[in-house]
C-alpha cells in the first residue's frame, strides 16, 4: 500500500514563524525600507554599485533579524557574557595586532578583516541588562558602580583606537540600559547640567580656545578641529568647514517639495561629500524637501515610539532594558546624524539608519530589530 504524503502549503509552513511577529513594527519597518532603497536609487544612480549594494545588505538584514526574532530573550540573555568576553578580548588584540589606517588601530585580520567595536553596540547593553536581570529586586549603589565597570572597559578601548564616535554609541547605548534600570535621578540632573555648562563655556570661549597652538586634554587634534569646525565652519570653507557648509546648502536648496527624484544639483556634481553614506540626509533633503525630511522623521518617531511601547510591555526586566536600549540608540543614530548634517553637532561617523550605505552597519541594524522583534513575540507568548 503506497502512502501518499503531501507537503503542506508554502503558507502554513511559513506560519510559525511569522506569528507572533508585531504588526505594526513590521509595517513601520517596510515603509522605512523602502524609503532608505528610494533615496538610494535616487543618490546613488550615478555612484557605482551603490544601490544593488545597498539592496543586498538590506536582503542580508533581514534574514538576520527573522532568525534573531526567533530567539527567546532568556537564550539572548544566555549569550551576553561570551559575547562581551569575546568583543573586549578582540578590542585588545586590535590594540596589540591591529591593522592602521590614517592613524586610526580600529580593524583586526582574523582570516577576514573586522572592525571589534561594532559587536560591542550590541554586547555592551546585551551584558547590562543581564547584569540588572541577575540583580533585580536587589539593587544597591555598588551594582550600579559595576554596571558602570563594564560599560567604561569596552568604551575606553574603543576611544583608544581612536574611535570617539563608535566610543560615543556605545556608551550612549549602555547608559540607556543603567537609566531603564533606576539610577537616581540626583545624580542625572548634576551631570547633564554640567555637561550644558561646559557647552556654553566653550561656545563662549571658541575664539581663545580654537587657537592651533593650543592643545587640549583627553581629544586629539582631528577631534579638536572637529569641535572648532563645528563652532565656526567659514574659518576653512574649503577645507575641514567644506562637508558642513556644503550639506546646510543642499538642505536649505531642497526647499518645500525639494528638486526632484534624481534631480539635486549639489548631490550629482558631487559637492556633496561621502552622500551614500554619512552625508546621505544632505542629499535626501535636497532632492526630496522638507516634505520629504518630515516623512523621514514620521517614520524614525513611529519606530521609536513602538519601541518603547514594546519595552513598557515586556514580561521581564531584560526584556524592558534591551529593549528600551535599543530604541533609544536608534534615536541617538537618527539625532547625531542629522545633527552633524545640519551643523548642529561635529562631524562624526554615525550612519542614518536604513538610509545610509553600509555593511556592517545594516547588519547590526537588523541584529538589534531581530531582538526587539524577539522581546515582543516573548510579550505576547506570555501573555497567552
Amino acid at each position: 500500500m503506497n502512502a501518499v504524503i503531501s507537503k503542506a502549503p508554502l503558507r502554513q509552513r511559513l506560519r510559525p514563524w511569522l506569528a507572533g511577529f508585531d504588526g505594526p513594527l513590521m509595517l513601520i519597518l517596510l515603509g522605512l525600507a523602502a524609503l532608505g532603497l528610494l533615496s538610494m536609487y535616487s543618490v546613488g544612480f550615478d555612484h557605482g554599485t551603490r544601490f544593488v549594494d545597498h539592496a543586498r545588505n538590506m536582503v542580508l538584514a533581514c534574514v538576520i533579524m527573522l532568525v534573531v526574532a526567533q530567539t527567546p530573550p532568556q537564550r539572548l540573555m544566555s549569550l551576553a557574557v561570551p559575547l562581551y568576553t569575546v568583543g573586549v578580548a578582540l578590542l585588545i588584540a586590535t590594540a596589540l595586532f591591529g591593522i592602521t589606517k590614517k592613524g586610526a588601530t580600529r580593524w583586526l585580520n582574523v582570516g577576514i578583516v573586522i572592525q571589534p567595536s561594532e559587536l560591542l553596540k550590541i554586547a555592551v547593553p546585551l551584558t547590562l541588562a543581564w547584569w540588572f536581570q541577575k540583580r533585580e529586586g536587589q539593587l544597591r549603589p555598588l551594582d550600579f558602580g559595576v554596571a558602570l565597570l563594564i560599560l567604561a572597559v569596552p568604551v575606553g578601548l574603543v576611544a583608544k583606537q581612536p574611535d570617539l564616535g563608535t566610543s560615543l554609541l556605545i556608551l550612549a547605548a549602555g547608559l540607556y540600559v543603567i537609566f531603564f534600570a533606576g539610577l537616581s535621578w540626583r545624580l542625572i540632573v548634576p551631570a547633564v547640567s554640567v555637561a550644558l555648562l561646559g557647552i556654553a563655556a566653550l561656545v563662549m570661549s571658541e575664539e581663545r580656545i580654537c587657537q592651533p597652538e593650543l592643545e587640549w586634554p583627553v581629544l586629539r587634534e582631528y577631534q579638536k578641529n572637529r569641535v572648532c569646525t563645528l563652532l565656526d565652519p567659514h574659518k576653512d570653507p574649503l577645507g575641514k568647514g567644506f562637508h558642513i557648509i556644503q550639506g546646510e546648502i543642499a538642505i536649505g536648496s531642497g526647499g518645500i517639495t525639494g528638486k526632484g527624484f534624481m534631480k539635486g544639483t549639489q548631490t550629482h556634481l558631487e559637492f556633496i561629500p561621502e552622500r551614500t553614506t554619512d552625508f546621505i540626509f544632505a542629499a535626501y533633503g535636497e532632492e526630496f524637501g522638507l516634505l520629504g525630511a518630515l516623512a523621514l522623521l514620521a517614520g524614525f518617531t513611529a519606530l521609536i515610539m513602538r519601541g518603547l511601547w514594546i519595552a513598557a510591555q515586556a514580561p521581564s526586566l531584560f526584556g524592558r532594558l534591551m529593549a528600551g536600549a535599543i530604541t533609544l540608540s536608534f534615536f541617538t543614530y537618527v539625532f547625531v546624524n542629522m545633527g552633524m548634517v545640519s551643523g548642529i553637532l561635529p562631524v562624526v561617523g554615525v550612519p542614518l539608519p536604513f538610509i545610509s550605505y553600509g555593511g556592517t552597519a545594516m547588519v547590526m541594524l537588523g541584529l538589534s530589530l531581530g531582538i526587539l522583534l524577539a522581546i515582543a513575540k516573548s510579550r505576547r507568548s506570555f501573555s497567552k
